[in-house]
């Protein structure tokens, strides 16, 4: 099999591993099936796609709607690889799951826009699949609704003008989408469950996502989710996309 490539962007140590971690548990993969790229530290050469299976990109605190001389060297150097490879993939339909940056990857392409408007606190949230994707072959084996793991600051209001909607939720109407056949970015976390957004409420308590008093009172609502479908997203796209 051709090995998928997993791009992430978190500095810290503690929240870049699990959820690497976790992106192999849900999806089947061995690390010798994947090719680990931290952009934050990273450089990332041109690639082939004819090299690979399939891309996944994970989330954490950059945002494309920081004010550009905020945002730190490694961020401005890593958005721009990124968008780069999302121009790439889509001009060739090719494969790639953006797991929350996603959004930020490819909700800025061609029309669309990412703000600051529909922004959701860290925790569970129900997610309603819309016609288009319950029949999507990515998301369409999941429940109409089902309970996802998130927390962002930024998310689409306004779709890329080839963009199709597939999953809102009530407070964000941009869940999950798709460009294409094969190009997808969903706002929640497939990766995610319970053990890992704890560790995560941990690593971020002091960037902004949450008042840190408030801390205690999102672990006690994270702990009470019953997250079950969305790892089956990342196997799903596994089954799709893997090829030899």
């Amino acid at each position: 099999m051709k090995p998928f490539l997993f791009l992430g962007i978190r500095a810290q140590d503690a929240a870049a591993d699990d959820e690497y971690a976790a992106v192999l548990r849900c999806s089947g993969l061995d690390e010798r099936d994947v090719r680990r790229v931290r952009l934050e530290r990273d450089v990332l050469g041109d690639l082939d796609l004819g090299d690979w299976s399939g891309i996944v990109v994970g989330g954490g605190p950059w945002n494309v709607s920081d004010p550009e001389d905020a945002k730190a060297p490694e961020q401005v150097r890593g958005e721009a690889r990124l968008r780069a490879l999302a121009l790439q993939v889509v001009a060739a339909d090719f494969p790639f799951l953006g797991a929350c940056y996603g959004v930020g990857t490819l909700g800025t392409l061609a029309g669309g826009v990412v703000d600051r408007t529909y922004g959701e606190p860290i925790g569970p949230m129900e997610i309603t699949l819309t016609p288009e994707g319950r029949a999507d072959q990515l998301l369409g084996g999941l429940s109409d609704r089902f309970t996802a793991l998130l927390g962002h600051k930024e998310a689409v209001s306004r779709l890329p003008d080839r963009g199709v909607l597939l999953a809102s939720s009530a407070t964000c109407p941009v869940q999950a989408f798709r460009i294409g056949a094969n190009v997808y970015a969903t706002q929640f976390h497939p990766e995610l469950d319970v053990p890992g957004i704890l560790t995560r409420i941990e690593v971020y308590r002091h960037f902004g996502y949450f008042e840190p008093h408030e801390a205690d009172e999102i672990i006690a609502g994270s702990r009470a989710a019953h997250v079950t479908e969305p790892p089956l997203i990342l196997e799903r796209f596994v089954e799709l996309f893997a090829r030899d």
